[in-house]
């Protein structure tokens, strides 16, 4: 009969054996996997069975959506009494900012007047790379699907997300976004980002895939495309441009991404400590902190332009000049509205709070000299400092961007300097959003 100590030493043998060769399971599953994401398919297929993948999803980026005003419908023929963009291939290209090995795509029908019925959509990268071109390069456009078929509709006020597409993202390059709407949207409420300093193509008849759109009709403006997504590592993370049109970009170059956020994204990336940072850019001209102006006020359209995004840690606020400019110029309207503008910051900043965001704060710029908002009396100048004074002061926010002690006038701090004037005495010129891009302190992202 064997002894108890006996049964006790081999016992010890058969659960390593049997630890081992877990162990080798779990290494060989593990290669496998591995593998299975080094060769994945770049043709956008979906695998709902596929396992997580590494990293996380964070934008690279955005475009504030709006209601398409009549002046920046689709031009004829691509826009009808009933009916937008029927039998139209819609070609655009957008300037990421951090690149990825997968990529996904944001649709938005926030102010459609229908369903949005898109037929097929492509990704590929732009002939010679450059910005606003209508060719793509050879061989480099792949299929995007929704759930694993080419077609979605998009509901009224909804939008859609892709499914990861395996497509290699560079850093700071231009992709190319085909849309093609068969039947077209049944509404001349469109979702667009008129805005977009970059040209878009239009053609008749589907040609998603196609390498060049000859005889395409040029637009300066972005339909129905609100987001684009990156799989990366986690040390990105976004960087959300909250404001109007001196975020936007009004005075930069079409197609010459020199808008403050691009010269701001170039500095970033040039140190390896903040090329991680994703800059994305959710302004529009027009647009106010309070009330509806151009596209919702920015309490209104926090939720879904900032809180929503995928990847955010900072947010910087860089608005509320509309708000002064559209008040009565008087004492007492310009009094109360630098108060309702302060408390409108307390609400953003609580609320991004809330979600581990880190708000930092710019200071609003003259506008002396402006036909419209200037005022003799200089009610609005007075109250632009006011708000200035509490932006630096009140240390509500994480940290302050002082942009009026960087593009003011040395001699008249009341209006801008003139080499960074657009010739409005509002907005700036390329060499002035570089001013605003220099003037963002790096450290604030390391």
């Amino acid at each position: 009969m064997p002894k108890v100590s006996d049964r006790g030493k081999g016992a010890p043998v058969r659960r390593r054996s049997s630890v081992l060769i877990l162990v080798a399971v779990v290494l060989l599953t593990a290669a496998v996997g591995t593998v299975s994401h080094a060769t994945g398919s770049a043709t956008g297929d979906h695998d709902p069975a596929a396992p997580a993948q590494r990293g996380h999803w964070v934008n690279t980026w955005t475009a504030m959506p709006q209601l398409t005003e009549p002046h920046n419908m689709p031009p004829p023929p691509f826009t009808g009494e009933d009916v937008v963009l029927a039998d139209a291939t819609l070609r655009q290209t957008v300037r990421v900012s951090v690149g990825g090995e997968r990529v996904r795509l944001r649709f938005s029908n926030a102010f459609g007047g229908a369903v949005l019925p898109i037929t097929a959509v492509s990704v590929a990268l732009p002939e010679g790379g450059r910005a606003g071109v209508a060719g793509i390069r050879p061989g480099t456009a792949r299929p995007v699907t929704f759930a694993g078929r080419a077609a979605v509709d998009v509901p009224v006020g909804a939008q859609m997300v892709s499914d990861p597409l395996a497509f290699r993202l560079a850093p700071r390059t231009n992709l190319t976004v085909t849309v093609y709407l068969a039947d077209g949207q049944a509404s001349t409420a469109l979702t667009s980002h008129p805005g977009s300093r970059t040209t878009s193509h239009l053609l008749a008849g589907n040609h998603v895939a196609d390498p060049a759109l000859p005889g395409a009709t040029p637009t300066d403006h972005w339909y129905l495309l609100s987001g684009v997504e990156v799989l990366s590592g986690r040390g990105t993370a976004g960087l959300v441009m909250l404001g109007d049109s001196l975020t936007d970009g009004r005075g930069s170059t079409t197609n010459g991404n020199n808008r403050w956020p691009d010269q701001l994204l170039d500095r970033l990336h040039a140190d390896r400590r903040t090329a991680g940072v994703a800059v994305l850019n959710q302004a529009a001209g027009g647009n106010r902190v309070l009330a509806d102006g151009l596209g919702p006020n920015a309490l209104a359209r926090l939720d879904r332009d900032v809180l929503a995004c995928s990847g955010v840690r900072w947010l910087l606020v860089f608005h509320g000049v509309n708000d002064l400019g559209v008040a009565p110029a008087t004492e007492a309207a310009q009094k109360a509205m630098a108060e309702d503008l302060i408390a409108g910051y307390e609400q953003i900043i609580d609320r991004a709070n809330a979600q581990g965001i880190t708000v930092y704060g710019a200071t609003l710029l003259p506008f002396g000299g402006n036909e419209g908002y200037d005022d003799p009396a200089g009610h609005r100048a007075a109250a632009r400092r006011t708000v200035n004074d509490w932006i630096r002061a009140s240390g509500r926010f994480d940290a302050v961007v002082d942009f009026d002690r960087a593009s003011r006038d040395p001699a008249d701090p009341e209006r801008l300097n003139p080499a960074y004037d657009d010739g409005d005495h509002l907005h700036l010129n390329p060499t002035g959003y570089r001013a605003l891009a220099d003037a963002v302190p790096a450290r604030l992202f390391r």
